[in-house]
């Protein structure tokens, strides 16, 4: 719930004007030519997003729908920073959003705790934060934003159980483990193939990246001479392990499994028989804009807000894939 510290500073009947009209209610005009100056003159609310990095598509795309959700409203301006995969770049890109006093802060963290003092202190100074995708300590944010990554991980996990039959040595390609994804992601697969005769026959944490994806792959297939399947927390991540597995000639052996479910990549990838399944994890750019805008105008949001997922195999994919339970 958006709570009262913030009223003094971001209530007041203008807002409510500025995105009904895109213009700013202003003090009452003395005369009617400052009164039409006035009503011409748009209140434009800044919003300030640190992306942890642009090196993955997935975060691009959330770039991109928070980009494209907010050309809906005429009052924001989003300034967009990328922290290129630094924790203390996107701190500082925090500090810089509370000098400039910003409205509103959208952040997606590249890791949870060092960002949680950062986010804080710009909650604390009543500057609203919106919280994608990995969540921060503590509750000092206005709102988190994300799937349940660890029911993505036990669905998967639940479908690799099906498709081998509850037998078979997979490679777990994880995604950063110091973040809360990654983490989620590797605990619900550990549980979703709980009790089968699936065996990890070799995990490594690939950063997210499909460079290192590839590498630690090309490692598992010198070391594992029997492979039956590849769970990789991401699509990048699952792509990288099918390029290295087609290099050694073994990519028709393998089962290929990865999470994002971008229409230019997961699902690509699914369509041309690359990925054997994908499970959607969405982006949350269009919602965090949709409750950025909530927020301005003083309305009260949820606290934490968990966005549904799909899966999509071959079968089911021009259905629009399959929701998970």
């Amino acid at each position: 719930m958006f709570h009262n510290h913030f009223v003094c500073r971001i209530i007041f009947p203008a807002l409510l004007v500025a995105f009904a009209s895109g213009c700013s209610g202003g003090k009452p005009a003395e005369t009617p030519a400052e009164n039409t100056a006035a009503q011409s003159a748009p209140k434009v609310f800044t919003i300030g997003m640190s992306q942890c990095n642009l090196g993955e598509p997935w975060r691009v795309q959330m770039n991109h729908d928070i980009a494209e959700a907010a050309k809906n409203h005429p009052a924001l301006r989003v300034i967009f920073k990328d922290a290129q995969n630094q924790t203390t770049v996107q701190q500082n890109h925090v500090q810089e959003f509370i000098s400039q006093g910003v409205d509103l802060i959208i952040v997606s963290p590249l890791e949870a705790a060092p960002l949680t003092g950062p986010v804080a202190e710009a909650y604390e100074r009543g500057i609203p934060v919106i919280v994608l995708d990995r969540a921060v300590l503590g509750d000092k944010f206005a709102m988190f934003i994300g799937a349940a990554n660890t029911l993505i991980g036990e669905a998967a996990g639940r479908w690799v159980v099906e498709k081998l039959g509850g037998e078979g040595k997979i490679v777990e390609l994880k995604g950063l483990m110091t973040s809360t994804p990654g983490q989620d992601r590797h605990t619900g697969f550990r549980k979703g193939i709980e009790g089968s005769g699936i065996e990890v026959v070799f995990e490594a944490d690939m950063r997210w990246l499909q460079p290192n994806a590839q590498s630690e792959m090309e490692s598992a297939l010198t070391r594992c001479p029997e492979i039956d399947l590849v769970y990789a927390h991401n699509d990048p991540g699952a792509y990288g392990a099918y390029l290295a597995a087609k290099a050694a000639g073994r990519e028709k052996d393998i089962i290929f499994v990865g999470i994002d479910g971008l229409p230019q990549e997961g699902l690509a990838y699914v369509e041309q028989g690359i990925l054997d399944v994908t499970f959607e994890y969405p982006t949350g750019g269009a919602e965090a804009i949709e409750y950025a805008v909530k927020i301005l105008a003083g309305e009260e949001v949820p606290k934490n807000l968990v966005l549904p997922s799909r899966f999509y195999t071959k079968e089911n994919l021009a259905d629009g894939g399959e929701w998970l339970e």
